[in-house]
C-alpha cells in the first residue's frame, strides 16, 4: 500500500503538471507560428520517439554531470511530466485543428479577440475531441510510471521487486502488483469510454 501511494503521488503530480503544460504547448502549436511549431514539434518527436527509461536515466544520472543533482522522486516527476506534456500537446493541437475554420471566422466577425475566441468558441468545441483520448492517455502514463522504479522510487513496482527477493512467489507478488495498477486504471478506462460515447452522441445531435 505504501508503494501504491507512491505510484499515485508520482502519477498524480505528473499528470496535473503535464496536463497544464501540454495544453499550453498544444495551444501554442495550434497557433501555427512556424518557428514555435517547429521547435515544439521537434521536442515532442524526440520525447515520443525515445524510450521513457532512457529519459529517466538522462535526468537522474546525466544532469548531475552539469551540476543539477536531483533526488529520485523529483527526477521521476519531471520525467513523467515531460512525457505527459508531449503526448497531451499533440492531443490538444489535434482537437483545436478539428474545429472548423468557419467557427473562427464567425467569431472574428463578431469582434472577439484571439483569447476570447479560444475561450468561448474554440476550446469548448475542441474538448469534444480532446477529452476521450486525454483520459485514455492518462491510463498509459500511469502504467509508464512503473519505469521510475529503475532509479529507486519505491512505487508499487519497486516494492514488488523487493518483495520477490524475500518471498519466492513471483507470480503471486506481481499478480498483486498488476491488480493494484488495474484498480487505479480501470475507472479511467471506463471514464474514457463514457466520455467518448457522450461526446459522440452530443456531437451528432
Amino acid at each position: 500500500l505504501k508503494g501504491l501511494w507512491m505510484t499515485v503521488a508520482v502519477s498524480g503530480l505528473s499528470l496535473a503538471a503535464g496536463t497544464l503544460i501540454g495544453f499550453v504547448w498544444g495551444i501554442a502549436r495550434a497557433k501555427r507560428v512556424r518557428a514555435l511549431a517547429l521547435l515544439l514539434g521537434a521536442w515532442v518527436d524526440v520525447i515520443r520517439g525515445t524510450p521513457f527509461l532512457v529519459q529517466v536515466f538522462i535526468i537522474f544520472f546525466l544532469l548531475p554531470e552539469f551540476g543539477i543533482q536531483l533526488e529520485a522522486f523529483p527526477a521521476a516527476v519531471i520525467a513523467l511530466t515531460n512525457l505527459a506534456a508531449c503526448f497531451i500537446c499533440e492531443i490538444v493541437a489535434a482537437g483545436i485543428a478539428a474545429v472548423p475554420a468557419g467557427q473562427r471566422e464567425a467569431a472574428t466577425s463578431t469582434g472577439l479577440n484571439g483569447f476570447q475566441q479560444l475561450r468561448y468558441i474554440v476550446l469548448p468545441q475542441a474538448m469534444r475531441v480532446i477529452l476521450p483520448p486525454l483520459v485514455g492517455q492518462y491510463v498509459l502514463l500511469i502504467k509508464d510510471s512503473s519505469v521510475v522504479s529503475a532509479i529507486g522510487v519505491v512505487d508499487v513496482t519497486r516494492v514488488g521487486w523487493l518483495t520477490v527477493q524475500r518471498v519466492p512467489q513471483g507470480l503471486l507478488v506481481f499478480g498483486l502488483v498488476a491488480l493494484l495498477y488495474f484498480v487505479i486504471c480501470y475507472p479511467l478506462v471506463q471514464l474514457s469510454s463514457v466520455l467518448e460515447k457522450r461526446m459522440s452522441s452530443g456531437y451528432n445531435r
